[in-house]
């Protein structure tokens, strides 16, 4: 039987999954300020639940980003320590292709356009098409504004899937939905790269980051309103 635990706190949903070969058991927690002391708590109570210890799961995988900050750091300290304590190998899943896995179970569509909003007027994006062999990387997770992501998209009929937070213009005439990252899915992609030989060692469990930069200097924020001002005069 393959065990596969799983954390995803990329964003403001914090999520915890254990699989195993015929059980799912989830844990999620809302709010940001809540993920490093939620988050492994959340895990203890799936393994009491499912009656497993950690040292009987086979890999950890984790959304390793892009996302905010905080969050993608609190992922890979716990999954190092985690993996480190129980000698297990780790699996990183991009946050944008768990997205992606999500709206795969939604819609029937098989090419998405995946797109987490970064703050300070970016967003964070990539572009996925779905084959009989799997997942395809069309694009890798960039950083940009909407208005270029959307400008650079390529795929002839693709689905948008957005996180929390994301209006598109009026122009744009793709179909879209919400779907957040969660660890349900990024187990699923983790125990496929599990399998597939995917497994890293502890100190693999290493952040995606697109931006070094993780605020606006105040001068910077007083030009991004000057600049709203104007555009919604």
């Amino acid at each position: 039987m393959t065990r596969i635990l799983a954390i995803e706190t990329s964003t403001e949903l914090a999520t915890a999954a254990l699989l195993t070969d015929s059980d799912m058991f989830i844990r999620e927690l809302s709010g940001v300020q809540t993920h490093s002391q939620g988050i492994l708590p959340a895990i203890q109570a799936l393994l009491l639940e499912a009656g497993v210890r950690l040292q009987d799961c086979d890999a950890i995988a984790f959304g390793c980003g892009p996302g905010a900050f905080t969050g993608i750091r609190t992922a890979c300290g716990i999954v190092q320590g985690l993996a480190y304590g129980a000698d297990l190998p780790v699996v990183p899943v991009v946050s944008l292709l768990a997205m992606a896995e999500v709206a795969r179970e939604q819609v029937t569509a098989s090419e998405f356009v995946c797109i987490l909003d970064a703050r300070m007027n970016e967003v964070y994006w990539a572009q996925y098409r779905l084959s009989e062999t799997g997942w395809q990387e069309i694009s890798v997770p960039a950083l940009a504004s909407l208005d270029a992501a959307l400008a650079a998209i390529t795929l002839e009929n693709p689905q948008l899937v957005l996180g929390n937070g994301l209006t598109l213009p009026e122009s744009v005439r793709y179909a879209s939905l919400l779907c957040m990252p969660h660890a349900k899915q990024v187990g699923v992609l983790g125990r496929g790269g599990f399998t597939a030989g995917l497994g890293l060692p502890a100190d693999h469990a290493q952040p995606l980051y697109l931006r070094n930069k993780i605020a606006l200097t105040t001068a910077e924020r007083e030009q991004v309103k000057l600049q709203a001002g104007k555009a919604s005069l």
